[in-house]
């Protein structure tokens, strides 16, 4: 279906396993930030804790990257690599995680406040989290692929926040990266239709 990979149910049940244990790090990931605490530490903390799920880091040796996790700190958008500075009071931090467990992936983020941040950082977390909660609510069967990206988008913007236009979503399973591309603008009843065994990284 225009190069997407549709799974079967014994392979969204692989893939159930992997998101588990990428929901289990995000909590870990959770718990583990706080003041004082680097980056390159919560990085060791999270390969620890894949390697012991009989799983595999996803970002690790990709492209070259050279962490486990992806960590972004304040104004980083995506993508940063742990290294040896410490949080601090204030600041937040995205992380970006991923697995790769019996030849399936999963991959999430979550963004964390360290302390008590700023009306402006609090807001652009939960302004953030309600955005993807309506994208997901959009990802049924029968919708478009622009329905989930519009859904994002307008619950943004009607905060006063945009979205970073360069960076998208994707398809995930076999691979890390699968089509289709989930951008995070769009027009509702655009793009392909979603079907049953699409598997999608929003």
């Amino acid at each position: 279906m225009n190069g997407i990979d549709l799974k079967t149910p014994r392979e969204l049940e692989i893939m159930r396993r992997a998101g588990a244990v990428v929901a289990k790090l995000l909590k870990l990931m959770e718990s583990s930030v706080g003041p004082g605490v680097t980056t390159r530490k919560l990085d060791a903390i999270a390969e620890a804790f894949v390697r012991s799920q009989g799983a595999e880091p996803a970002f690790k040796g990709y492209y070259g990257y050279p962490a486990t996790i992806c960590a972004s700190v304040n104004e980083g958008v995506v993508h940063g690599i742990p290294g040896d500075r410490a949080l601090v009071e204030g600041d937040i931090v995205g992380i970006d995680v991923g697995v790769k467990f019996e030849g399936y992936y999963s991959d999430a983020a979550r963004t964390f406040a360290i302390g008590r941040v700023d009306e402006e950082s609090r807001r652009l977390i939960e302004v953030t989290r309600r955005a993807l909660a309506r994208g997901i609510e959009k990802a049924v069967e029968g919708n478009r692929l622009g329905d989930i990206s519009w859904a994002v988008q307008s619950a943004a913007e009607k905060e006063g926040f945009s979205v970073v236009r360069q960076f998208v979503g994707h398809g995930i399973g076999r691979n890390l990266h699968e089509e289709p591309q989930v951008p995070n603008v769009g027009k509702p009843n655009q793009g392909p239709r979603l079907v049953a065994g699409m598997t999608l990284a929003i």
